[in-house]
């Protein structure tokens, strides 16, 4: 499965014939930034009605810059090249435009680097000893966490609405304790850690991870995945179901209802596989 590195809402725009004129398309879509399987690093436009990728451009470092389009609207901009007169118009449909600038830089953080960290305007991480990590291990959280009574999501300090964001939730303050009073969770999430990791799993060992920079802009980068619709297939294979890709209330709300059947039923590890 490729790794999402960034994704957010913008639509595409074309050139109008024999002008210089760029018109936006109405149509909904999502810029996503991906390492892909081949190893190679993807930019892809998808469809966010239909599902269907229509671009896919494999982009090498340095090569790619995505700036605003002079005497536009100001939410226009364009993938351009070094290596050739390519040019690729899009215009950013996020329902804010609070965070523009933020996606921008990190487009072009990526596009300079793939392995670069994102940054976010979110709160710093203390400074305590880095880990590394992936994209993976903040979904992994959250789902695993859903066994604990709901316990992230009672902790978070705002209610849950439109605007709620999953670095509200997946913060160092909620997640020790979480740790600390379930120790059962911790085995289940170091599958979808770094190999690297100090054996047995440990609480210690999370908290690093958890602190660190890393995980912060995996989170970060994971909600703005959520926010795009479009990843059904990644919470399938978390046990959730398809419909909690396609945002963070449906993410969160399924989170929920599998905490309540977890607990009805007395517990996952006792429940029969019947498959």
């Amino acid at each position: 499965m490729s790794d999402i590195l960034l994704a957010f809402k913008a639509g595409r725009a074309f050139r109008r014939e024999n002008s210089n004129t760029v018109e936006p398309s109405p149509v909904k879509g999502a810029i996503i930034l991906t390492a892909g399987e081949d190893g190679l690093f993807h930019f892809t436009w998808k469809n966010r009605t239909t599902g269907v990728v229509d671009e896919d451009l494999i982009l090498f470092p340095s090569d790619a810059s995505f700036v605003k389009v002079p005497q536009s609207s100001g939410r226009m901009y364009v993938l351009k090249f070094s290596s050739s007169n390519q040019r690729h118009f899009f215009w950013l449909q996020d329902a804010s435009t609070a965070r523009d600038d933020e996606f921008v830089a990190n487009i072009n953080r990526l596009l300079e680097d793939p392995e670069s960290n994102l940054v976010w305007n979110t709160a710093s991480a203390t400074s305590q000893p880095q880990a590394s990590t992936s994209t993976q291990a903040a979904p992994a959280a959250a789902s695993s966490s859903s066994r604990s009574s709901q316990a992230l999501l009672a902790g978070s300090s705002r209610p849950a609405a439109p605007e709620l964001s999953l670095t509200d939730i997946l913060t160092p303050a909620n997640l020790t304790p979480l740790f600390t009073s379930h120790p059962e969770l911790i085995p289940t999430l170091f599958p979808h850690l770094p190999p690297d990791l100090p054996t047995p799993p440990s609480a210690e060992a999370l908290q690093r991870i958890i602190n660190s920079p890393q995980f912060r802009s995996a989170v970060s980068s994971f909600d703005q995945a959520l926010r795009t619709g479009m990843l059904g297939g990644l919470v399938r294979a978390l046990g959730l179901p398809e419909e909690a890709g396609t945002g963070i209330e449906p993410f969160l709300r399924a989170v929920q209802e599998q905490a309540d059947r977890d607990r009805s039923s007395g517990g996952a590890d006792d429940r029969m596989d019947t498959d």
